[in-house]
């Protein structure tokens, strides 16, 4: 588990820069057409929503931004991590889920004065299940905190038995 883990962090980090610009520019592009479609604009809340969207994608990008950073930042001190550390990378977890929250609350208010809240609130339930799939997606790839001290443990026992 931990040299799987391990080689995920090289690979994300050697992967950093171009790679990972191609990749969130293709996830941009397929969540549009996902919004595109579920949202069913008119032609005229579409020319509304989408300049909308386009501040709110940015807001979120810098979010995102420190979510992996805060991953980076785990994954860097997984094997050794101390009581202060977790506090603190918790802590880091926290302000960010808050920062999102907050996102999210102010541009309901946004599109529902621009638009209704109705559409307002499809956007929110449907950027809300893209939100889940990728933080399931991402999630399923990290470590529990304490899985490294299992692995070690399980290691030294394999070790006194040969």
């Amino acid at each position: 588990m931990i040299l799987l883990f391990t080689l995920i962090l090289y690979t994300f980090t050697f992967a950093q820069g171009q790679y990972i610009e191609l990749a969130s520019s293709d996830f941009k592009t397929k969540k549009v057409a996902v919004i595109t479609e579920a949202m069913q604009f008119t032609p005229e809340e579409a020319e509304i929503f989408w300049p909308i969207y386009r501040d709110y994608d940015y807001e979120y990008t810098k979010i995102g931004d420190q979510e992996i950073s805060l991953i980076k930042e785990y994954a860097e001190n997984f094997e050794t991590l101390t009581d202060e550390k977790t506090t603190e990378l918790m802590t880091k977890s926290f302000e960010i889920d808050s920062q999102l929250l907050d996102l999210q609350e102010s541009y309901f208010k946004k599109i529902s004065k621009a638009l209704n809240p109705q559409l307002a609130a499809r956007f929110m339930q449907i950027e809300s299940q893209i939100q889940n799939f990728v933080q399931l997606s991402i999630a399923s790839q990290i470590p529990l905190v304490g899985d490294a001290l299992e692995d070690l443990k399980s290691d030294e026992k394999g070790l006194e038995l040969r």
